[in-house]
């Protein structure tokens, strides 16, 4: 754009000076004869001098048109580097907000551009972009602190709940439709106290305050929770290949990992056919610590997998008819992988069943 605009610009100003050139009149003073030569002969000497000098002014105007060519190419190239080099000063600013701005997530909303510099439309746009950042803060703050606080607040009826129940139960020979009646709706404040604390790990993990961090070993907490549902793996009689190896470690929350270990085992176990199989592997290396657990069953769409982060989603069943599960598990997780900074895949394996793989910064860590 610039190296146009200087080629527009250099075209007019050549025009003008070919112009301006050209219309000058050269005038001549003849000079008196030499003593003894005739008129006739001083008129041709002054016509073939003027000849002469037009000729030169052709030729000078040639070579000006020639001279200004050549110099207009050649400023036309120097124009487009130059123009290309001071766009690179005058766009810097903004590729760095736009990569500062990329950088950004809800995951350190508090992070600002704070541009400085003179008051501009540059610092401007960046200000603006400051402002909208706050705002978001400001709204997951105030989203995840109402969901920490309602889970808490409604703990407190459920527990009432439980204790009227408890005490008509507890009555002398209570009829059987009230023993029915109690175990149902034991059965769905179990569900209900379970979403609650769902909603409360959720809240923290989100919120990003992880200061109990200490060496955990993924292997470790894996082994404790496939102990822990022994008797639901046998229930559905499912064949477990493992490879878990205490050497996977990192560093963070031991209770915000025990239950992204336990979510992903429990997801494995409750979504999953009879006599099926779960494999579960630990690895590490210098840079990360992997936990994997994959499932067989039928064959996925990556699509609806990809959406088994997000709160309440499930495969195949709609939000309230999928018995057994809150549709918070996988949330969970991901929730948790993030606040320690690693990386959470869900794949749709290929030859059918689910493969979920969690990657964490790895460390050296040792028994506490």
């Amino acid at each position: 754009m610039y190296a146009t605009g200087f080629l527009g610009s250099g075209i007019v100003l050549l025009a003008l000076t070919y112009l301006m050139s050209g219309g000058r009149v050269t005038s001549v003073a003849p000079e008196q004869p030499p003593a003894g030569q005739s008129n006739f002969a001083a008129g041709q000497r002054i016509r073939d001098l003027e000849r002469q000098l037009s000729d030169v002014h052709a030729q000078q105007n040639h070579q000006l048109l020639v001279g200004s060519l050549i110099a207009l190419v050649v400023m036309v190239g120097v124009s487009l580097l130059l123009g290309r080099v001071l766009a690179g000063r005058v766009l810097r600013p903004l590729r760095l907000i736009t990569a500062a701005t990329r950088r950004i997530s809800a995951e350190n909303l508090h992070q600002r551009l704070a541009v400085a510099g003179p008051v501009d439309e540059v610092k401007e746009l960046a200000d603006t972009v400051d402002g909208l950042l706050e705002r978001l803060e400001a709204s997951f703050v105030a989203q995840r602190r109402f969901v920490g606080n309602a889970s808490h607040e409604l703990r407190t009826p459920l527990a009432t709940m439980r204790a009227s129940l408890d005490v008509a139960v507890a009555k002398p020979e209570p009829a059987a439709q009230t023993l029915a009646l109690a175990g149902r709706l034991r059965t769905e404040l179990d569900r209900v106290d379970h979403l609650l604390g769902g909603f409360l790990v959720l809240a923290r993990a989100q919120h990003g305050t992880l200061a109990d961090r200490t060496p955990v070993s993924l292997g470790k907490l894996a082994r404790e929770a496939l102990t822990a549902r022994a008797a639901d793996i046998a229930a559905k009689t499912l064949t477990v290949d493992d490879d878990v190896r205490p050497s996977a470690w990192t560093r963070g929350s031991r209770a915000l990992l025990s239950r992204m270990v336990e979510n992903m085992i429990d997801n494995a176990i409750v979504h999953n056919q009879e006599s099926g199989w779960i494999r579960i592997s630990t690895e590490h290396d210098d840079s990360a610590a992997r936990l994997v657990v994959e499932t067989g069953g039928r064959v996925l769409d990556q699509g609806q997998v990809d959406r088994l982060t997000q709160p309440f989603e499930r495969l195949g069943a709609d939000r309230t008819g999928s018995e057994g599960s809150s549709g918070l598990g996988l949330s969970i997780v991901a929730a948790i992988v993030a606040a320690h900074g690693g990386r959470l895949a869900l794949l749709a394996r290929p030859e059918g069943g689910l493969c979920v793989a969690a990657a964490l910064l790895s460390t050296a860590g040792s028994e506490a």
